[in-house]
């Protein structure tokens, strides 16, 4: 029986990815943020993206949905402004306070 617990966590932990991955804190996610608005670095910005969407179903599974959509709002400017090509730092410097505040 303690042989089947054990398989079936490997099993869950192996087959879920998204557990496996680390999840950004909030700080690199603002660092980030920043960086990616004063240098218009479109690698940074790709990157972030995606780290912004672990830490939103992280916080999604915790019931924090102040903080989801304060992440999405970013997220959102951000895919805007690179692949859209409509870069505006001031709507992503406008979301930061929001994901301080939020998250």
């Amino acid at each position: 029986m303690k042989c089947l617990t054990i398989f079936s966590l490997k099993f869950l932990l192996l087959s879920n990815f998204v557990m496996a991955e680390t999840i950004p804190t909030k700080s690199k996610i603002l660092k980030e943020a920043s960086y990616c608005i004063k240098y218009s670095q479109a690698q940074v910005c790709k990157e972030l993206i995606s780290e912004i969407e672990k830490l939103q179903l992280l916080v999604f599974d915790q019931n924090r949905f102040k903080c989801q959509s304060s992440l999405l709002a970013m997220q959102s400017a951000i895919i805007e402004a690179y692949f859209l090509k409509n870069f505006s730092n001031e709507r992503i410097s406008f979301t930061i306070p929001y994901v301080i505040k939020n998250c």
